[in-house]
């Protein structure tokens, strides 16, 4: 009897789909991620000349993944400690947390001192911007709106929107430059509401490669502080973009040295090579120790629901390097290699461009901009052309990823740049 029922019911299931009634016949398709798409056109491409310059993913000077050596002999340490598989504390490994605070806000900052820092392990640089947009959006007593540069990222706009602000934007971007619009940037902060929250990328902006001068962020830090806004600094490249720890941290500590209680998102992806580990911090100044008690209860309330515990292995990879003197100047010394190679593409793609190919137009901002992403200045008509033509895959917007430029291609992307601008492709 119990058989022929559920055979009716597996029969009416099958009979309804077949009518094309399904739980999920109303679900849209949603547009396909626009870095996703490059890589799947770039795979697709058969031509053995072919580049991709969409991936936002370091790759040494034939091409191929990195990882480094200090990660390597890291890895090593940790296996050898044959560790256990437990689950962490919900603000993860304290070993790690305590030495990503260091490294960002310096071993001189005061409220690392004063045990004013809250900070919590996350999900790599986007789970610290999701769990900081959500604590903000909870805790954040005044106004519910964030200010993002234009452009910016392009997962921040959606990630911030489900966390429940609302996003609005300040100008950043200068197309008749290529560079940083200042005036305009300045303007829009003072005509922010007051206790708006502000968005900032400490180094390496993402996706222009543009960055403000140390006298420029002081007088953002002014304008910030005139306006009482509430600063959310956003440092996924922490000396990937100079080769320095210290001078990419400029702005945060800046901010932090003039009173400002900040937000930060931090990301070891990219200057610890660890992608795939997802390593990454979120932390709050706090005005006292019985207050970061209170904040770090929040934070745990906000994490628990969304993945309850961080994963383990590249936080000890993170936390051996970070605590470790001798493994930790090694390691600085790897990124600063992966900074000056992507600085000397930028180089070579100048003086190519400029002086070899005397491809028309002004390329300087090539050398000027900073960090992994370059924006080109290429027209979208350019670069399908180039993707189509030339093998040559990047975003629509000419953005592209210097780490993907190497010795053994930057000539046949500069000629095909040229080929592009002369509308000779």
């Amino acid at each position: 009897m119990l058989s022929s029922h559920i055979a009716r019911r597996a029969t009416c299931a099958r009979s309804n789909l077949t009518r094309g009634v399904s739980a999920w016949a109303s679900v849209p398709a949603g547009p396909p991620d626009p870095i996703l798409g490059i890589s799947e056109a770039f795979k697709a491409d058969k031509d053995s000349k072919k580049i991709n310059l969409g991936v936002g993913a370091y790759r040494d000077d034939k091409g191929k993944p990195y990882v480094l050596p200090s990660v390597k002999k890291a890895e090593e340490i940790v296996r050898s400690s044959n560790p256990d598989k437990e689950y962490l504390p919900i603000t993860g490994l304290p070993e790690f947390t305590k030495s990503a605070a260091k490294l960002a806000y310096g071993a001189d900052s005061s409220p690392l001192s004063d045990g004013r820092i809250s900070i919590t392990q996350s999900i790599s640089g986007t789970g610290a911007l999701r769990i900081g947009g959500a604590f903000l959006a909870r805790h954040y007593p005044h106004a519910k709106a964030i200010y993002l540069p234009v452009p910016t990222w392009g997962n921040h706009i959606p990630l911030f929107k489900d966390s429940g602000l609302e996003v609005r934007g300040y100008r950043y971007f200068d197309k008749s430059t290529i560079g940083l619009d200042f005036a305009g940037l300045k303007a829009d902060l003072q005509a922010a509401p007051e206790q708006s929250i502000v968005l900032l990328h400490a180094c390496a902006h993402n996706p222009t490669g543009v960055d403000p001068t140390q006298q420029q962020w002081k007088e953002i830090s002014d304008i910030v502080k005139e306006r009482k806004l509430f600063p959310f600094f956003d440092m996924a490249y922490q000396g990937f973009a100079s080769g320095s720890t210290s001078r990419d941290a400029f702005a945060l500590r800046h901010f932090v040295s003039e009173g400002h209680q900040v937000a930060l998102a931090q990301s070891f992806a990219k200057n610890m090579g660890l992608y795939g580990e997802r390593v990454g911090a979120f932390s709050l100044v706090t005005a006292s120790p019985e207050e970061k008690a209170r904040v770090d209860s929040q934070l745990k309330i906000v994490i628990r629901p969304m993945y309850s515990n961080p994963p383990l292995h590249g936080a000890r990879i993170a936390s051996t390097i970070l605590g470790d003197q001798a493994l930790n100047a090694q390691w600085e010394g790897e990124v600063k290699g992966m900074a000056d190679r992507i600085i000397s593409m930028r180089e070579t793609l100048y003086n190519t461009l400029t002086n070899d190919l005397k491809t028309p137009g002004e390329w300087s901002h090539i050398k000027s901009q900073i960090g992994m992403f370059s924006f080109t200045g290429l027209k979208p008509e350019q670069t399908k052309a180039l993707a189509e033509k030339a093998h040559v895959f990047m975003t629509a917007d000419g953005r592209i990823s210097m780490a993907g430029l190497n010795a053994g291609n930057v000539h046949y992307f500069s000629e095909s740049v040229d080929a592009a601008v002369r509308g000779n492709l």
